[in-house]
């Protein structure tokens, strides 16, 4: 009963901050669990579809037989490199809504929406532009085989028509989850999911009078779902009684007022995204010298483990909002008491997909390929799987925390030695000289979550991100 009663009381409030931080009335744990979880919920039911929707992708287009799966997946990161400016943009919007919100100063975060939507769209198109013309040489450089580089071109250059309205997208979401609202970005990925899904199933394999484009189908269908969820990000813009409204006073002039505390934030963010896709595009292209088998399994592998990430994604992103929000009402106690809340949250959730992941480790690899030594291969790294678990989510939600606080140049240094530095350098030593084959990969992947996780921590409880100002 004693350990019972220590393990509830872990979960208090009382228990997650110290007397002399507080500095007003805190609420009961209940309150703050609900409010959390008010936020989070839909951010981490949009990131599970967002998920899911990349999985039914591979599963679908796995049909079409060997090879497209790395064409598709041979994508990602040369995709994610060139959206990296957005992302980073987005933490900066994200952080500075959150204040603006908690000072109630709406007239602020409306210009700041507009500001951002201009630089959004400027960034977008010019990116688009260059990721279609130079598609060959990206792709080769990334790994592509000569076999199956004709449809992973295919695919990449109807993806960069798309990256304008993503990019769009993703910029007015993440405006809105500073201010608490969550629930419309959730709404667009369902309807994007929706879409996308649709057209995978009508033009991958031909269904009635719909022609069958294989791996250009797939990309299609994705640039539909991209332009479905641009329209009703934007639709969401147009209500006079919301915080954010494209129909309030505020000004579309970008300004030093506007521009320093975005940039303060998204500056940092920036370098954290360039080793951030340095470090990942180096593991893909490492693991993608294992040969066809080993990467196509990979890619399987991290549709699966995108689970956890989904489930940290949703629960980061609640506690980015709501500890920017109190510290722009200058709550530092309620920032420290969310984002110990998001890590609580975090460790069950984990627990639950720990059991999942070791009890379907021959399943899961399973919905995706009937390739014995795919799931054979699949099934053993499904345990390195199940223990990173842990250590991702948490790590992932202390980050949101740093972010939401603008402590982004902590986030950027620790991303720089575990993501660019530790990660690479490991996976090359443990699967070519070592010869640990991907297993050795999926080892460097671990380590580089705990390392992420121990640095983050660190930073988050010394509490120096309380104190910055935007």
């Amino acid at each position: 009963m004693k350990l019972i009663s220590k393990i509830l009381n872990f979960f208090t409030v009382k228990a997650m901050i110290k007397p002399q931080l507080i500095v007003g009335d805190l609420p009961p744990t209940k309150t703050v669990y609900k409010s959390f979880l008010h936020v989070a919920w839909p951010s981490a039911i949009e990131s599970l579809l967002v998920g899911l929707i990349g999985s039914v992708d591979t599963i679908m287009v796995g049909s079409l037989g060997e090879g497209t799966i790395a064409a598709v997946g041979i994508t990602n990161q040369p995709k994610f490199i060139l959206l990296s400016v957005i992302f980073s943009l987005n933490v900066g919007i994200t952080a500075v809504v959150a204040r603006r919100k908690g000072q109630q100063d709406r007239e602020g975060a409306n210009h700041i929406l507009r500001a951002a939507i201009i630089l959004s769209s400027l960034i977008s198109a010019s990116t688009s532009i260059l990721g279609y013309i130079f598609a060959v040489p990206i792709l080769k450089f990334a790994g592509a085989e000569a076999f199956y580089l004709t449809n992973a071109l295919d695919y990449f250059r109807i993806l960069m028509i798309s990256i304008f309205f993503t990019a769009l997208s993703l910029t007015i979401n993440a405006a809105q989850r500073g201010s608490g609202n969550t629930r419309i970005s959730m709404r667009t990925n369902i309807v994007a999911n929706i879409v996308n899904i649709s057209f995978n199933y009508l033009l991958i394999n031909g269904i009635g009078f719909f022609p069958k484009l294989g791996v250009k189908g797939a990309a299609i269908a994705t640039c539909l779902g991209a332009i479905a969820a641009c329209i009703l990000s934007v639709s969401t813009l147009f209500r006079q009684d919301s915080f954010l409204s494209l129909k309030s006073k505020a000004q579309w002039g970008i300004n030093r007022y506007i521009l320093e505390p975005i940039i303060k934030v998204s500056g940092s963010a920036f370098v954290e995204q360039v080793f951030m896709r340095i470090g990942f595009f180096a593991y893909a292209i490492l693991v993608a010298k294992l040969g066809t088998i080993a990467y196509e399994t990979h890619l399987i592998l991290m549709n699966i483990l995108s689970l956890s990430f989904c489930f940290g994604d949703g629960l980061s992103i609640a506690a980015s909002s709501l500890v920017g929000q109190s510290l722009g009402a200058r709550r530092p106690d309620m920032a420290i008491i969310y984002g110990k809340a998001g890590q609580r949250l975090a460790f069950l959730v984990s627990s639950v997909l720990v059991i999942i992941f070791l009890g379907g480790r021959e399943f899961l690899p399973s919905l995706f390929t009937d390739n014995t030594d795919i799931i054979a291969l699949g099934s053993g790294i499904m345990i390195i799987i199940a223990f990173t678990t842990h250590s991702q989510t948490s790590q992932i939600v202390i980050s949101g925390c740093l972010r939401g606080a603008g402590d982004t140049v902590f986030v950027a240094l620790s991303s720089m030695l575990s993501i660019a530095i530790i990660r690479p350098f490991l996976t090359w030593l443990l699967c070519f000289p070592l010869s640990f084959g991907l297993y050795g990969a999926w080892i460097a992947l671990c380590g580089d979550q705990f390392l992420r996780f121990g640095l983050n921590f660190f930073r988050f409880s010394n509490g120096k991100w309380t104190k910055i100002s935007l």
